[in-house]
C-alpha cells in the first residue's frame, strides 16, 4: 500500500512538473474548463441566494395563509393562455364577504386591488421631494392580517376610512424615506397622482429579492382606489385584478380552509362538477413548489450551457496530451526499457490530464465564488456559496481529466519500447 501512495505521488510531481514546463500551454488548455465551471458556481450562487430570498418572503405570508386570485403564477406555470384567464371572472367584496361568513375555518378575511397587469404606479410628492413611480394598492382595513406585514410608525388603514373613501395612505419603506429623510412623516399630506393623502403610517422594511425595492409602494382604501382610479381596458376585458387573502382560524388547517374557500367559489361561480376552478388559490407551499420548479429549470439549463464549456476545454486536453505523448515518445521509450510497466504510464498521463483540469477546477471555483460576492457587494443581489456547489465544479472538471485523458493515456501505454526509442 505505502508502495503504491509512493508511487502515485511520484507521478503526481512528474504531471506537475510537465505543467510547470508548459505555463502558457496549460493556462490555454484549461481555459474551457475554467470557464464553465465559473460559470456553475456564480450562476448557482446567485439562483440560489435569490431562491432562498423568495423562499424567506414566501414563509412571511404564514403557514396558514391562503391567497385567491383570478390569475397567477400557477396558472402561467401550468401553460394556460393568458387571453383564456382573462374569460375568468372578476373576483369581488361579495366573494370574500361570502367566504368570511360561510367558510368556518376562515379567520381573517382581507383583500386588495393594484397588482398585476392594469395596476397603478404613481410618483409620490411631498413639498419639493419626489419618488420614483412606486405602485398603488388600494386594501381592505385588515390587509396587514393577512399579508403578515408590520408597522414601523403610526397605523394602519382603519374601517372608517375604508368605508367613507377617506383620502388617506400608508407608505412603504422606501418612499418614507425619500419623502421624509430626516422629519416625522405622519400627518403630513403628499400627493399621488392629482390628489393629495394624509400619511397615517409608514410599514417596516423588508427583504428585497432580485437587487428590486419591494418596499416601493403606497397603501390606500380600497374604496378610495376605486374611486380615484378609472379600471383600464385591454382588448375589452376589464384590468381589475382583486386578490383575497384568508388565514385559518385557531385549530383550523389550511387543508381544510383551502377546501371551503373552494367549494364556496365554485358555487358562485355556478360551475359544474366537470369544469375546472376558473380561480386559482395559492398557499406557501404551491408558491414555494413554483419556485422550486423554476429554479430547477434554469439550473438545468445553467448545467447544459457551461457542459458546453467543459466539453471545448476537455476537447483542448485531448489534444495538448495527445501532441504531449508525441513530444514525449523517447521519454516513454526509456521509462518502458528501465522496467516501467504499461499501467504505470498510463497512469501518468491520465492524472497529469486530471491534474490540469482539476486546477482549472480550483481557478474556476475561485473566479464564480469571486464573481457572486462582487455582485452582492456592488448591486445587494443575494448570494449562496454552498460547498456541494464547489464539489461540484471540481468533480466535473475532474470527470472531463478522466473522459478526454483517457485516449491519450492509452496511445501512451501502448507504444512500443523499440519504436519509441527510434522516434526522433
Amino acid at each position: 500500500m505505502a508502495a503504491r501512495l509512493a508511487l502515485l505521488g511520484e507521478i503526481v510531481g512528474m504531471a506537475l512538473d510537465t505543467l510547470r514546463a508548459n505555463k502558457l500551454r496549460s493556462a490555454l488548455t484549461i481555459l474551457g474548463v475554467v470557464i464553465g465551471v465559473t460559470s456553475i458556481v456564480a450562476m448557482t450562487a446567485l439562483i440560489r441566494g435569490f431562491g432562498e430570498q423568495i423562499y424567506g418572503l414566501i414563509r412571511e405570508l404564514g403557514s396558514d395563509s391562503v391567497f385567491v386570485s383570478k390569475m397567477s403564477i400557477e396558472s402561467f406555470s401550468s401553460g394556460k393562455d393568458f387571453w383564456d384567464l382573462m374569460k375568468r371572472p372578476d373576483l369581488t367584496e361579495a366573494d370574500a364577504k361570502a367566504i368570511r361568513e360561510g367558510a368556518p375555518s376562515a379567520g381573517a378575511v382581507a383583500y386588495h386591488l393594484g397588482e398585476g397587469p392594469g395596476g397603478q404606479a404613481l410618483r409620490i410628492t411631498y413639498r419639493t421631494n419626489s419618488t420614483r413611480a412606486v405602485g398603488i394598492i388600494g386594501a381592505s382595513a385588515n390587509w396587514m392580517e393577512t399579508n403578515f406585514l408590520r408597522l414601523a410608525e403610526g397605523r394602519f388603514l382603519s374601517e372608517f376610512e375604508v368605508h367613507r373613501k377617506r383620502s388617506v395612505v400608508v407608505l412603504g419603506a422606501s418612499p418614507a424615506k425619500v419623502l421624509f429623510p430626516s422629519m416625522d412623516p405622519l400627518g403630513k399630506r403628499v400627493r399621488i397622482g392629482q390628489n393629495e393623502y394624509t400619511v397615517v403610517g409608514v410599514l417596516a422594511e423588508r427583504p428585497t429579492p432580485l437587487g428590486g425595492d419591494s418596499n416601493a409602494f403606497a397603501v390606500i382604501p380600497a374604496t378610495t382606489y376605486e374611486k380615484v382610479f378609472e379600471t383600464p381596458r385591454l382588448r375589452g376585458y376589464l384590468l381589475r385584478f382583486m386578490v383575497l387573502g384568508i388565514v385559518a382560524r385557531e385549530g383550523a388547517t389550511r387543508d381544510d380552509l383551502r377546501k371551503e374557500v373552494e367549494q364556496i367559489l365554485r358555487s358562485r361561480h355556478r360551475l359544474r362538477l366537470d369544469q375546472e376552478n376558473d380561480f386559482d388559490i395559492l398557499t406557501s407551499d404551491s408558491l414555494i413548489g413554483i419556485v422550486d420548479q423554476l429554479t430547477r429549470a434554469v439550473v438545468l439549463a445553467l448545467v447544459v450551457i457551461s457542459s458546453i464549456a467543459l466539453m471545448v476545454g476537455g476537447i483542448g486536453v485531448m489534444a495538448i496530451m495527445t501532441i504531449s505523448v508525441t513530444e514525449r515518445t523517447r521519454e516513454i521509450g526509456v521509462r518502458k526499457a528501465m522496467g516501467a510497466k504499461r499501467r504505470e504510464v498510463l497512469w501518468q498521463f491520465l492524472i497529469e490530464a486530471v491534474v490540469l483540469t482539476s486546477l482549472g477546477g480550483l481557478l474556476g471555483v475561485a473566479l464564480g465564488a469571486g464573481i457572486g460576492l462582487t455582485v452582492n457587494w456592488l448591486a445587494g443581489f443575494p448570494i449562496s456559496l454552498p460547498l456541494w456547489s464547489f464539489a461540484l465544479g471540481i468533480g466535473f472538471s475532474s470527470l472531463v481529466g478522466i473522459f478526454f485523458g483517457m485516449y491519450p493515456a492509452f496511445k501512451a501505454a501502448r507504444l512500443d519500447p523499440i519504436e519509441a526509442l527510434r522516434y526522433e
